[in-house]
């Protein structure tokens, strides 16, 4: 197809936009891996300065994956008894601000009690919170985990690359009828998964997604996030 011929069905792209979310809750049911590589070749069409293409994908299936959530549940649990051991797990970078001011203050508490508050957990219901969250390291059961690493010597642009390329995996996903949950929670353990996955010592860990079928029944999946109007984020000048 010619570079400035319109796609045939655009709606179908934008469908493909407007329909992906953070799925919560997966099916068991397995992703072919010929799925997966046509998923990952259409996002590696993503730009990149001066095309680096700095993306590393680590994909976690069957045995592999289970270790890996096995492993970091563990971790999760013991630091609800003891949190000092929360100490040995860190980001290796800011993902949030140090400190939270409005508009986004308020965003991020609408999302946090608004999942919450329709999975019914209280704001002093420590359990379910502990529960809830270790989902997100159980890749919300999703069949599929992927891991994405980024070589140390990049520049910060290349984290922008990398958002781009996200965002066309999760999109081509959607095209096959999967969906997907990126996932920064993962990157308190790099010290954990970067030696599970086999990742040299000049990778650094970006973040996890979960990859599958979303679980159409599951209260959690019609948690859907609101977005701002684009009057309330762009400027217009003529």
């Amino acid at each position: 197809m010619s570079e400035t011929q319109p796609i045939e069905h655009p709606a179908s792209v934008d469908a493909a936009i407007v329909s992906r979310m953070s799925a919560r809750a997966f099916l068991p049911q397995p992703v072919p891996r010929a799925t997966l590589e046509h998923i990952l070749s259409v996002a590696s069409r993503a730009p990149s300065g001066t095309n680096t293409q700095p993306w590393k994908v680590y994909v976690l299936q069957g045995h592999r994956r289970d270790q890996l959530v096995s492993q970091v549940c563990e971790i999760h649990d013991a630091m609800r008894q003891d949190p000092t051991v929360e100490e040995r797990y860190k980001e290796e970078y800011d993902y949030y601000p140090e400190r939270w001011v409005s508009p986004y203050i308020d965003r991020r508490r609408e999302n946090g009690w608004g999942l919450y508050g329709l999975l019914g957990i209280g704001k002093g219901d420590k359990d379910r919170m502990h529960e809830q969250q270790q989902r997100n390291f159980r890749f919300f059961d999703a069949p599929v985990g992927l891991m994405f690493t980024l070589d140390r010597v990049m520049g910060r642009g290349s984290m922008l690359d990398y958002g781009m390329f996200m965002q066309n995996i999760m999109v081509a996903a959607r095209a096959q009828g999967l969906h997907t949950c990126p996932q920064a929670a993962w990157n308190a353990f790099s010290s954990v998964i970067l030696p599970h996955i086999g990742a040299g010592e000049d990778e650094m860990l970006v973040c996890g997604m979960a990859l599958g079928y979303a679980d159409s029944a599951a209260e959690v999946n019609r948690f859907h996030t609101p977005r701002e109007t684009v009057a309330s984020f762009t400027h217009w000048l003529e």
